[in-house]
């Protein structure tokens, strides 16, 4: 059994241990994830998108309804932590803190992407969490662009590009700390939509990094970082600190996923701006 590189924890838990996954948990959390995509893309061609705000409503239950329905029935004695779970399984939830399997779920990231016609930058986001492996069956499925990508499949870090490094951030004004790494490796800033979406662009290749400093939560992040670990890219806060998933409070507010040859630079830059 070995760590995710890039996984280590001052608290001696890693923030993943892809390799401890069994099999079976992989096909779950990639087949869940599929599956509300699949979902998500019938709702939109029988709702369309004239009343975007009843589209992302719709989609947000839809798929959470769908998530959560399959967890219980087919790993009933798993906890779950779902960005649109109530009682015990969101974000008050407490069961979930004694567990030693605990699912995290964001059932539609990037519901502003979701409710544009012909945005395909949305995901689904499925992780298990593991007591003393931290995360290890880690799936996202980005349904517009049919691909779900796992931890059981390898996404290899790729040549440096020429050119100028690219930075996938928010659509919205990007926060000091991305300007900073920006500026440090003469990067080019990527607007993109949900924070699914940005990872799996760098796990793709189509960027180099993402940085995040304007607040997520643990649905945010679980799974795309899971799946970022099991193949070598760096991710962590943006102070270097690892990682830490199931906690009581799951507010994460920030993260740095990129290739691991730019985390050193883009962390110091960071640092520079505190």
């Amino acid at each position: 059994m070995s760590d995710a590189p890039g996984s280590g924890s001052v608290t001696g838990v890693p923030t993943a241990t892809p390799a401890a996954a069994s099999a079976a948990d992989v096909a779950f959390a990639a087949e869940l994830a599929s599956g509300a995509g699949e979902l998500l893309l019938k709702l939109r061609d029988v709702l369309g998108f004239s009343d975007p705000k009843a589209l992302k409503a719709a989609g947000d239950q839809q798929a959470n309804d769908y998530l959560l329905g399959r967890v219980a029935a087919e790993r009933p004695g798993d906890a779950v932590l779902s960005e649109e779970g109530k009682g015990e399984t969101g974000r008050v939830g407490t069961e979930r803190l004694g567990a030693d399997r605990v699912w995290i779920i964001d059932p539609l990231d990037g519901t502003r992407e979701y409710s544009e016609a012909g945005r395909d930058d949305w995901a689904v986001h499925v992780a298990l969490w593991q007591r003393g492996l931290g995360l290890t069956a880690s799936a996202v499925a980005l349904p517009a662009q049919s691909v779900t990508l796992r931890t059981d499949e390898v996404y290899a870090v790729p040549a440096l590009r020429e050119g100028k490094p690219r930075i996938a951030v928010s659509r919205t004004r990007p926060p000091a700390e991305v300007e900073a790494v920006a500026a440090a490796l003469g990067a080019e800033l990527v607007p993109m939509g949900s924070a699914g979406a940005k990872v799996m662009a760098v796990v793709a290749g189509t960027v180099d990094a993402y940085v995040h400093a304007g607040g997520q939560f643990e649905w945010d992040s679980a799974a795309p970082v899971g799946v970022a670990l099991a193949s070598g890219w760096h991710a962590t806060r943006i102070d270097g600190a690892p990682l830490q998933y199931n906690n009581a409070d799951p507010y994460l507010p920030d993260l740095l996923v990129c290739r691991p040859d730019l985390a050193g630079p883009a962390l110091e830059a960071i640092r520079g701006t505190n």
